[in-house]
């Protein structure tokens, strides 16, 4: 049953991954298309608001946490998406108030890398954070999908973003938890 378990999370993962990689975080051909066939993929964007965009629509707010990495706001509580010198992904649970707070009975897997040989991401509880057993593939710019569970009986909430490794040349931040309005 467990190994049932595992391959469908597996399979799942892989197809979430497939699914970032050919519709992208990226719009580039945005005026060149039809907006009715994904409009529920972009909920939370205006597209009809195209003053002050290059790319004719408003980008979310990026909120640094405690240890400088992205927060995951669409998920109670809110998740810290912070990668570690070592190269791993730590995640620490914040209050509405961004600050940490123990991890509970959450879950989360982590898919990035190369869209052709994905790395599977899994995460153990380190004190009062959840940390990767393994490291990020090589690069410093590549997408990732992270799934994060309340517990084993909740349905995952979806996160895609680019991970960019680079340091802002404004803020005290890598690119993934930039907050300048760059």
């Amino acid at each position: 049953m467990k190994l049932k378990n595992i391959l469908i999370s597996t399979l799942t993962s892989a197809t979430v991954f497939g699914l970032v990689a050919c519709g992208g975080d990226k719009h580039d051909d945005h005026a060149d298309h039809d907006h009715d066939g994904h409009a529920e993929d972009h909920e939370s964007e205006d597209h009809d608001d195209h003053e002050g965009d290059d790319h004719g629509h408003e980008h979310e707010t990026i909120i640094a946490g405690p240890n400088g990495g992205r927060v995951i706001t669409s998920v109670e509580p809110h998740a810290e998406f912070f990668v570690t010198e070592a190269g791993k992904i730590q995640i620490t649970f914040v209050n509405d108030d961004f600050k940490a707070i123990a991890a509970a009975s959450q879950e989360v897997t982590v898919i990035a890398g190369d869209r052709s040989n994905p790395t599977t991401l899994t995460f153990t509880k380190q004190g009062d954070t959840l940390l990767s057993a393994q490291a990020l593939p090589k690069g410093d710019d590549f997408p990732v999908v992270v799934m994060l569970k309340a517990d084993a009986d909740s349905k995952a909430v979806t996160e895609k973003f680019t991970l960019d490794l680079t340091q802002c040349p404004t803020c005290d931040y890598k690119e993934y938890a930039c907050t300048c309005d760059h």
